[in-house]
């Protein structure tokens, strides 16, 4: 069940940050879940323990679902500087 509930928060949270470093007319659908998938990772590494929230693993929650958001914002902003020279 938590596969599950990784894709469909992935999709949703790679699709926020994509929207909000406006970068949703590059990627698609499966760009968005990776993103999503692999922010909430970083989110969960580097963002929770400072926040003292829990990540996607430990259970849904708004807290979680914004630490992996900060994550995905993270991951695309790496990505549009490597790609581009600067951050969006």
């Amino acid at each position: 069940m938590s596969f599950i509930l990784w894709l469909i928060v992935g999709g949703i949270v790679g699709w926020l940050a994509s929207l909000i470093m406006k970068t949703d007319g590059q990627q698609g659908i499966l760009l968005n879940v990776i993103v999503g998938i692999v922010g909430a990772f970083i989110g969960g590494w580097l963002i929770s323990p400072m926040l003292g929230t829990g990540t996607i693993n430990d259970g849904f929650s708004i807290g979680s679902v914004v630490v992996s958001l900060i994550g995905a914002v993270i991951l695309l902003a790496i990505v549009n500087l490597f790609r581009r020279g600067r951050v969006r």
